[in-house]
């Protein structure tokens, strides 16, 4: 009986205008917005809408009274609040009734099949239990505001010590949150990937050539590779593979990794992937790429395969590990991460490749995808390149924390949309996606070449923070093609939106979100690379078999892609 009057009392203390506004915010997270959602995520993110819209109305109440602002009768209050509820529940039944349509807008442009329902029951319960959670810590935050405010009220004013108890409670639970609860994950998920980094594969054996890393002659230990890194060495075309599709003579590519487990920093661990490198002749091909990971380690099959068939296995690689972390967490709370790595093995391999003859050394490429990416731009100066610059870099699923990447996107050419921009003439760097450049191909390039390969429904690339108070430019017309038309920007609540899309952007299919498709770093490399000895025939069934590859490759498969845009 006492906790049925307890539970009474806290639901007639519900503020109404907070009710009211989390309806709306309710509502609002129910709309589209980049990636198809399934119910426990849209339960999740509306119940957390609906918590940050009751939240408003009750500090805009508070505000009222602090403020001693006039107050219209109980009776008008009662009777706007009635209308104003009944008008937020028809909104919401509405939004549910819909939601199914909004999700299939997105499923239809991403060429998925449609769903029958959105579920809105189950949404309804997940959204009421996250917001109770929610709930009730903000009343701890109350409580503790109040008796740190009463405690300070003896002794200074009483709306002095107000607003003191306001800030020391908002200090208290963010420096929790932060130190504790931030730090503690940081470090269990690290601790996680670092035990699932070292667990071997017994389908992926230790190679045998003397030529391949981790092999018996090789610098690197097969053991210190860490799983990812195993992967990239154990996997990719050999040179009877790669002349199977191009007709021509073909070499076997050379890969070179180095885990974390190989050096104590990453200045050691960078000299070693150079001497591993040279060991292996690396600077005796056509074209070498510093690869920069993405915060596991990954490195996307679909871009190194790609760019050694084009290549005809010419190619040598080397990458370095940095982390164990996945990208979004990495981003969202450790940006830097990386940096130090990616300068680091980039010093080292671009030092040594200036010392050799311009007639005969390999032509110098950076790659990265998603943190990868963010990191590979930070590992090159361009000041320090002047007088001998590499010759570009194809940088994939760019952050939207990228610096170089969101100055040419803030300064593109008027015109062109957001997410596919033109800048300037074109010489120095271009925009691909789906469908290829909006620059002819033909037209020519500087002494350095950059594609930018994204997406458009790709939220790790255009989550923006100020997406809480400013519709963004790629949303507005002409969108892209793998953009629902029914997608609109509401305040607070499509930051939350693209936020969440970021944490589940590799559960699309291949070529949309931040799954990026062999066949279109197909494209992207021929630019880069300035590839001109493949028939369009041959590149036509070069794409046709790496796409079907890519796309059979599944859950329970070694080579499967559970690590991507880690």
């Amino acid at each position: 009986m006492n906790l049925a009057r307890l539970v009474r009392r806290q639901l007639l203390s519900l503020s109404g205008i907070g009710l009211v506004l989390g309806a709306l915010f309710f509502a609002a997270a129910l709309t589209p917005t980049l990636i198809p959602k399934s119910y426990l995520t849209q339960g999740v993110l509306a119940g957390g809408c609906f918590a940050i819209g009751y939240f408003a109305g009750v500090l805009w109440r508070r505000l009222w009274h602090y403020l001693e602002l006039p107050e219209p009768s109980a009776r008008a209050r009662s009777i706007a609040n009635a209308l104003a509820a009944a008008a937020c529940l028809l909104v919401v039944i509405v939004f549910l009734w819909r939601a199914a349509e909004w999700q299939n807008s997105i499923r239809a442009v991403m060429k998925m099949a449609p769903v029958e329902t959105a579920h809105p029951l189950k949404v309804c319960v997940i959204a009421l239990i996250t917001f109770v959670v929610l709930l009730v810590l903000g009343r701890l935050f109350a409580l503790l505001a109040r008796f740190l405010a009463t405690h300070t009220g003896r002794v200074i004013p009483r709306k002095l010590a107000n607003v003191i108890g306001v800030l020391a409670a908002g200090l208290l639970f963010w420096s929790i949150a932060s130190n504790v609860l931030i730090n503690t994950a940081f470090r269990a998920l690290d601790s996680s990937f670092r035990e699932l980094d070292a667990l071997h594969e017994p389908e992926r054996p230790q190679p045998t050539a003397s030529d391949r890393t981790g092999g018996p002659a090789s610098l690197v230990k097969w053991n210190e590779l860490g799983r990812t890194g195993r992967r990239f060495i154990a996997s990719g075309p050999t040179a009877t593979e790669i002349s199977a599709i191009s007709g021509r003579p073909a070499r076997d590519p050379v890969r070179v990794y180095v885990g974390l487990a190989g050096g104590a920093t990453a200045q050691a661990r960078a000299r070693l992937a150079l001497e591993e490198l040279k060991r292996q002749h690396g600077f005796e091909r056509k074209i070498l790429i510093v690869v920069t990971p993405t915060g596991t380690g990954w490195i996307d099959p679909s871009a190194m395969d790609t760019v050694e068939y084009l290549h005809h296995g010419d190619v040598a690689s080397v990458a370095m590990q940095y982390s164990y972390l996945n990208s979004p967490m990495s981003l969202l709370f450790q940006p830097e991460y990386g940096a130090e790595a990616a300068r680091a093995l980039f010093a080292e391999i671009y030092g040594f490749w200036t010392t050799l003859p311009r007639d005969k050394r390999p032509k110098l490429y950076l790659h990265g995808l998603s943190l990868g990416a963010m990191n590979s731009e930070k590992s090159a100066e361009l000041f320090e390149m002047i007088g001998d610059p590499i010759a570009g870099a194809l940088w994939s699923g760019a952050p939207f924390e990228s610096r170089l990447w969101r100055s040419i996107t803030a300064n593109r050419n008027p015109g062109s949309p957001a997410w596919l921009p033109e800048f300037r003439d074109s010489r120095f760097v271009r925009f691909m996606n789906q469908n290829g450049p909006t620059v002819a191909a033909d037209a020519p390039w500087g002494p350095m070449r950059v594609v930018y390969l994204q997406y458009a429904s790709d939220a790790i690339t255009f989550f923006a923070y100020r997406d809480a108070y400013q519709a963004p430019a790629w949303m507005s017309a002409p969108r892209g093609p793998d953009v629902s038309p029914e997608l609109r920007w509401y305040p607070i609540v499509t930051m939350l939106q693209l936020a969440l899309d970021m944490a589940v952007a590799t559960n699309t299919p291949m070529g949309f979100g931040h799954v990026y498709a062999p066949e279109h770093y197909v494209d992207a490399w021929i630019a880069v690379t300035d590839v001109h000895d493949w028939s369009t025939e041959a590149l036509a069934q070069l794409k046709a078999q790496l796409a079907a590859k890519a796309r059979t490759t599944g859950a329970g498969n070694i080579d499967d892609d559970s690590d991507r845009g880690g």
